[in-house]
């Protein structure tokens, strides 16, 4: 497999040899980032021959810190200070295959963050212009995209909001914060016959949108739901919803939307490995079901929202579960069950809870739980699934409740 791979990479290095890293010999991290594409993104879909040499060739780890590099192929979101992240492997391979780039385009990306995203954009396309509104991490990703020697990548700081009209238009446009509507102006600056990727909704529920340009307008198609951090500015003054912090709530614990009618349930992010049953479950016609072979892999869905730790006691988790032969996995925090990780004001990790860790193998039952909530968070995950164990795992109808102080 990994003589097939490299055979197929290396046929289409003169069509993405934009980006400096083409040919050169491989680092100590090579053969992590080879694991990375096979064990978390061709499994899960992402097949374009471009977008895979791409996450093959830049070296994540040199856009997180020093001790988060052991992380750093691993599918996980990232924080890089400022209260932002770098997204999972998977999220930035599956925009860029949405994206469809290729090697003549000029592509505008709004929300420069790490400069991950923007040099795996390198590699591939012509030109790429990139905007990020926290000037530390402007200057910080301008600076290590010339140390890596991407001579067609250019950065500002500035409010993404208002796009770049002076290299306007783009052919694709890829904005990797959200919006809660689609900036007027990236409209405009997008090409006839051009894509835009963008995540789009509320804080804390929002879902991908692919949107092409045909005869001047705007044609969408609703994608995936996942989460990304707001984008802020502009387009952060003119949000209609803002999140209630006060009272978390989880939004189709049951699992029975699924409006796009794809088979992934509507309002849960980062979903691995779940599917859908119509059978069985304890709440309505459908549960999920998670089924993991491999320790490490992920097998998961989760959702975010705000929790003001000032103001909230406690969370009362519910949740009924199936199980068959769940194991946990090496890792300390590989263990079957629903997890409650809580975050700061600056989106810091700060502790979490579990209901769990289930093993073995046990009929539908119901799971309660009440957990503190820390004085300083202000915003909670809730993470369900197998979570880097093996087994087979049925979930329905998870709820929670939040007591004031």
């Amino acid at each position: 497999m990994r003589a097939m791979f490299m055979i197929l990479t290396g046929a289409i290095l003169f069509v993405c040899n934009y980006g400096p890293l083409a040919g050169q010999e491989r680092d100590p991290f090579y053969d992590q980032r080879l694991e990375m594409v096979h064990r978390y993104l061709i499994p899960e879909g992402i097949d374009n021959k471009r977008v895979l040499y791409a996450m093959k060739t830049v070296p994540r780890h040199e856009f997180v810190s020093q001790f988060r590099q052991k992380y750093a192929y691993h599918d996980i979101a990232i924080e890089i200070g400022y209260g932002q992240t770098i997204s999972p492997p998977y999220i930035v391979a599956y925009m860029t295959q949405v994206l469809d780039p290729q090697p003549g385009d000029k592509v505008l990306e709004i929300g420069t963050g790490s400069g991950y995203q923007a040099a795996i954009l390198g590699e591939i396309c012509k030109e790429v212009y990139s905007i990020e509104i926290v000037e530390q991490l402007g200057v910080r990703a301008g600076k290590k995209l010339k140390e890596l020697g991407y001579k067609n990548i250019h950065t500002k700081v500035g409010d993404g909001y208002l796009g770049w009209p002076e290299h306007a238009p783009f052919d694709k446009i890829i904005v990797t914060c959200s919006p809660e509507k689609i900036p007027q102006p990236l409209a405009e600056q997008l090409a006839e016959g051009g894509r835009m990727v963008v995540p789009v909704g509320e804080r804390y529920q929002q879902v991908f949108y692919l949107l092409e340009k045909k005869d001047g307008k705007l044609v969408e198609k609703k994608l995936i739901p996942t989460l990304f951090v707001p984008m802020t500015g502009i387009s952060e003054e003119n949000r209609d919803v803002k999140p209630d912090p006060l009272n978390p709530q989880i939004v189709n614990g049951s699992f029975e939307i699924d409006a796009n009618k794809d088979g992934k349930p509507d309002n849960w992010h980062y979903q691995r490995q779940m599917k859908y049953q119509t059978y069985g479950g304890v709440d309505g016609e459908r549960c999920v079901k998670f089924l993991n072979l491999t320790p490490g892999q992920p097998s998961q869905a989760l959702q975010g929202m705000g929790a003001d730790g000032r103001e909230l006691d406690s969370l009362k988790i519910e949740v009924s579960a199936m199980y068959t032969n769940l194991r946990s996995g090496h890792e300390d925090y590989e263990k079957p069950g629903v997890q409650v990780m809580f975050y700061d004001y600056r989106r810091k990790f700060i502790t979490s809870e579990i209901i769990g860790p289930w093993s073995g193998s046990s009929p539908w039952r119901t799971y309660t739980k009440k957990v503190p909530i820390p004085d300083n968070a202000r915003e909670m995950i809730v993470q369900i699934g197998i979570n880097g164990g093996t087994g087979k795992l049925w979930v329905d109808d998870v709820k929670i409740e939040a007591s004031k102080r």
